[in-house]
């Protein structure tokens, strides 16, 4: 069961509350997370429409918290600590690039940590380990990417519990981190970090189909620590940044030539859940743009990058590049980006991980 409790997160006296929190920052942007309905963010005739759905979809969410919170025994405890970074709204939100860093971290103090994930976009239902050189389309473009980028044994599965348990059976892993999982109850959990998108926030504030929210604002009041990426959302709890790294060559031919430099047009390929903030990306390291958003986890084919041919540099998210790799493309590149905290977020996810690393295994978050 999920409950408010303590650890890291502020005095609730110098807390918004979660249904106060306001709603997208970004009223200006020209598109939306692609295939996301635009009245999710800016609210619209739909919204009052699809009101009594949202309604029924609430009850359903409320009912199924509530079971897991009358009955600890239905979770699926693991005998070690289990951290869940996830998110109440639907699209990215940058979990991904922080369960990396938090791994990194966790290395770090001296813990071994281990990831486990659905494995969306991928075509196996798990418990299945992912390597380096896993097929992302079979466990999944994100999976391949933490396994390639942390080296950290990386389970896929669709039934979590399950495959934090294969992950345990490694023998090797004193941690579980879980990307994403936030609503996945069965899953019993020691921290929660809910990740909100600060240009975004919560869009229109409602659940689903009104709005892009999984689950009430007011879950919010329940995690340990809410974190914004980017600055200026007022309910964090702390905030961190994606910053880009340099340009890496796609292919073997790319890696011959010279990358392309700021003032060049470039396509710019994003198959994730928030495609405009890797194009502003681009556009503020001196780039101009040419916009090809795909929806997230496409499963990439070469005729999709045909427009590529005409010698134009193409650029692309890291998560898009795992299933690129072996594509004919020449001038092609990766933008790797990396979560950066300030310095009181790392202090307070120093402390968390602290906190559920030095608890007794399986007395989590009751």
């Amino acid at each position: 069961m999920i409950q408010r409790h303590s650890g890291c997160r502020q005095p609730p006296g110098k807390r918004i509350l979660a249904d106060s929190l306001p709603t997208s920052t970004a009223p200006e942007l020209a598109v939306t997370a692609r295939g996301s309905p635009r009245f999710w963010e800016q609210g619209g005739w739909p919204v009052p429409l699809l009101t009594p759905l949202e309604g029924v979809y609430r009850m359903a969410v409320a009912a199924r918290r509530g079971y897991y919170r009358r009955n600890p025994y239905a979770e699926g405890r693991l005998p070690a600590p289990v951290l869940v970074v996830g998110n109440l709204t639907v699209g990215g939100t940058g979990k991904t690039p922080l369960v990396i860093w938090l791994v990194e971290k966790a290395h770090s103090l001296g813990h071994r940590p281990g990831v486990i994930l659905r494995g969306h976009g991928g075509r196996r239902p798990g418990p299945e380990a992912v390597s380096p050189q896993s097929d992302p389309r079979e466990v999944g473009d994100e999976a391949v990417l933490i396994a390639r980028r942390t080296h950290c044994p990386v389970v896929i599965g669709r039934d979590r519990p399950a495959a934090g348990k294969a992950l345990l059976d490694r023998g090797d892993v004193d941690l579980v981190i879980s990307d994403d999982g936030l609503q996945h109850y069965p899953l019993g959990r020691d921290g929660e970090i809910a990740v909100v998108d600060a240009r975004r926030g919560l869009g229109n504030g409602h659940c689903l189909p009104a709005g892009p929210l999984r689950e009430p604002p007011a879950r919010l009041q329940t995690v340990d620590l809410i974190l914004a990426n980017g600055s200026g959302w007022p309910g964090a709890d702390g905030e961190f940044e994606l910053r880009p790294a340099d340009l890496l060559p796609l292919t073997p031919t790319s890696a011959t030539q010279s990358p392309p430099q700021p003032g060049q047009t470039v396509h710019a390929v994003a198959g994730i859940g928030h495609p405009e903030r890797f194009f502003t990306t681009l556009e503020s390291l001196g780039f101009r743009v040419t916009r090809h958003a795909f929806a997230d986890h496409h499963g990439f084919q070469p005729a999709d990058l045909e427009f590529a041919t005409n010698g134009q540099p193409l650029i692309m998210t890291e998560k898009d590049a795992v299933k690129c790799h072996g594509f004919p493309l020449t001038n092609s590149w990766i933008l790797p980006v990396y979560a950066s905290p300030d310095e009181p977020t790392q202090r307070r996810l120093t402390r968390l991980l602290g906190r559920i690393t030095h608890k007794p295994a399986g007395q989590g978050v009751p």
